[in-house]
């Protein structure tokens, strides 16, 4: 077995996901949890971190590079924002060293847009980013980075100029637990991006942005008029949500783009290639898991493995 080189941690708001890597950034042992920032901020982020390290026998002189909500105001250490317009590799000179700890553990900062017209930050995405684009990639990029709180992001020559957030992923969890369309979905199987109802709710969607709540609307209608079943009606309402973000996210980019790179995995890959396909644009699809591991290796090359060589 290749000897360990450092760890690598992903951690959000309600998931924990660890690495241990060697020095040629190859996967030795992996760890998930549902241990979040929201979780560790009550059990201690050191604690949670130190059970998952002795799970994978990490060494007490591995270094760690954490990436994620672990570097909030409201988590371990704050590790602050780079301001955009900024290079993808500025993130890799704000990373925050945690103190008090007798191995090396660093946060990687977050990406803030300041402009008052349009404030918005991102944490994570920024090393999904440098992972799925790399620090010196050239020319144009749209890249769409769905999740809980989705983000479109402009990258041009290896900077981010500018991203919109979108709330789509928590609007809807709101919606089908807290509103009274709870009732219309209740009960609803699983569906793909092949549904019928959630083809035909991203086009008129994505056409109609600003009916939006209108259209949400309709999963409910639909079924007391037109006999629209739950699975149906939890197919157009994401359907509706997913594209009026395309919509939006194309809108605060300035243009239509040629090519959409999209940042995914697992099920939210599969329906974000739907919507974007019966829109006609064009996307290449980056797992969202590897990249975040590249971003997060870039950062290790970075700090602890100078002497190391990339993967090719």
């Amino acid at each position: 077995m290749a000897e360990a080189a450092y760890i690598a941690v992903d951690w959000g708001t309600t998931s924990f996901r660890l690495w241990l890597m060697d020095g040629e950034h190859r996967v030795l042992a992996e760890r998930r949890s549902g241990e979040g920032m929201t979780t560790a901020a009550e059990t201690g982020f050191s604690q949670v971190l130190e059970a998952h390290l002795a799970a994978v026998s990490a060494g007490a002189d591995l270094p760690v590079i954490i990436c994620g909500m672990a570097g909030a105001r409201q988590g371990w250490v704050e590790a602050g924002y780079v301001d955009a317009p900024a290079p993808l590799a500025a993130v890799l000179d704000g990373a925050v060293r945690v103190p008090g700890e007798t191995r090396d553990i660093r946060i990687l900062p977050g990406i803030a847009q300041r402009a008052e017209t349009a404030p918005d930050v991102m944490r994570g995405e920024e090393t999904q980013l440098l992972g799925a684009l790399g620090p010196s990639s050239t020319g144009k990029a749209l890249v769409c980075m769905p999740g809980t709180h989705s983000k479109w992001v402009n990258v041009e020559d290896s900077r981010v100029t500018s991203f919109a957030s979108f709330m789509t992923g928590e609007v809807f969890d709101v919606i089908t637990k807290h509103s009274i369309l709870k009732h219309a979905v209740a009960g609803a199987e699983a569906f793909d991006a092949s549904h019928p109802a959630f083809q035909a709710a991203v086009v008129k969607a994505a056409a109609e942005p600003a009916l939006l709540t209108s259209l949400i609307f309709t999963a409910r209608s639909g079924q007391l008029l037109h006999g629209l079943d739950a699975t149906g009606a939890a197919a157009r309402l994401s359907g509706t949500l997913i594209g009026a973000e395309i919509a939006g996210g194309i809108h605060a980019a300035g243009r239509r783009p040629d090519l959409v790179r999209l940042v995914a995995s697992g099920r939210l890959q599969g329906l974000y290639e739907g919507a974007l396909a019966a829109l006609g644009l064009a996307f290449e699809t980056i797992d969202a898991d590897l990249a975040v591991r590249q971003g997060l290796a870039a950062a290790a090359q970075s700090l602890f493995l100078s002497h190391a060589r990339m993967p090719a």
